[in-house]
């Protein structure tokens, strides 16, 4: 088993491994999911199989299943040095990545793989959504094309939601996002009560500290024990946008109740402009500005293909 070289022969932090390679660091793992799992999980459009689920996120889940007995291990030990008991302290990762990239799809993945290891049962997903600021005010300060940059997220309350999971509290609550629509849900909460695991999944989860200091100078991947970056070039996932767009115009747009239906009644050529259109002046801008460079901050980098296949896996060197 070796990690390929970089050709440029340039010192890289990472270990990279072609696919395959990647696959037999599974060892002896279990496949605990099924494809009718796999169908649940899959995002629109996107190409996720059973053997992808065997050949990449199985290695991955048996990595942090690794990661999460040390630090488990660790806690032990530090409480045992300073003489007291300590709250149970979950393990959190980060997974971040652009719009359409597939980042949402490797979040569920690794949390149906990651609940079923015995030590650590009891995972929980946290989508950052939830912390976009209400359209209200996204509108009175002229932010509404800007959702999903760093500055729409009430960026204070994200980072108090994941410290407070982080320091073993019973019960955090947190706010919940309706992509129907396309706004925070008012009456609704998202609980989160002493996870083994937690998978916070966001487009700016890796964005560094000094970036918001209006948090205090503390953002939320302070708080992150390892982290995943779902990477592609640009121009496939602007593909894959709009071909998403073009889906969802036949599907979710067709809900009366949905912040976009008025996209339902275009003609497919019409679709496809709005949804360039949409890419070149927001989420295109969004990963060259603030998410793409944040993706040498990761442990982890899951490198896709343009038919949406993870093709190398880039591992930080420890």
């Amino acid at each position: 088993m070796r990690a390929i070289a970089d050709p440029s022969g340039v010192p890289s932090p990472y270990l990279t491994f072609a696919h395959d390679e990647w696959a037999k660091l599974r060892a002896a793992t279990p496949l605990t999911l099924t494809e009718d799992d796999v169908e649940r999980l899959r995002g629109i459009n996107e190409r996720l199989s059973l053997e992808e689920v065997t050949k990449i996120y199985l290695p991955i889940s048996r990595l942090l299943n690794l990661y999460v007995g040390a630090s488990q291990g660790l806690h032990r030990a530090t409480a045992q040095f300073l003489g007291s008991s300590t709250a149970k302290v979950p393990f959190v990762v980060g997974v971040a990545g652009s719009v359409a990239v597939g980042k949402s799809t490797t979040a569920r993945v690794l949390r149906e793989l990651l609940a079923r290891w015995p030590n650590h049962p009891k995972v929980e997903l946290l989508t950052t959504d939830g912390f976009l600021f209400p359209n209200r005010l996204l509108k009175a300060r002229g932010l509404m094309n800007r959702k999903g940059f760093p500055e729409s997220y009430d960026t204070k309350r994200l980072v108090q939601f994941v410290a407070d999971v982080k320091s073993g509290m019973a019960e955090v609550v947190g706010p919940v996002y309706s992509h129907l629509r396309y706004d925070i849900v008012p009456d609704e909460q998202q609980v989160v009560r002493q996870p083994d695991i937690m998978i916070v999944e966001g487009l700016n989860v890796l964005q560094p500290a000094d970036r918001r200091q209006a948090a205090g100078g503390v953002f939320v991947s302070d708080f992150f024990d390892f982290s995943i970056y779902v990477d592609a070039r640009a121009q496939d996932i602007q593909r894959w946008y709009v071909q998403r767009f073009l889906t969802l115009r036949e599907t979710a747009f067709r809900n009366p109740a949905s912040y976009f239906h008025r996209y339902a009644s275009l003609t497919t050529s019409e679709a496809r402009r709005v949804a360039q259109q949409i890419w070149s002046t927001i989420n295109g801008v969004n990963l060259r500005e603030n998410i793409r460079p944040t993706r040498t901050r990761a442990d982890l980098i899951l490198e896709k293909a343009a038919d949406h296949v993870i093709r190398r896996v880039h591992l930080r060197k420890i």
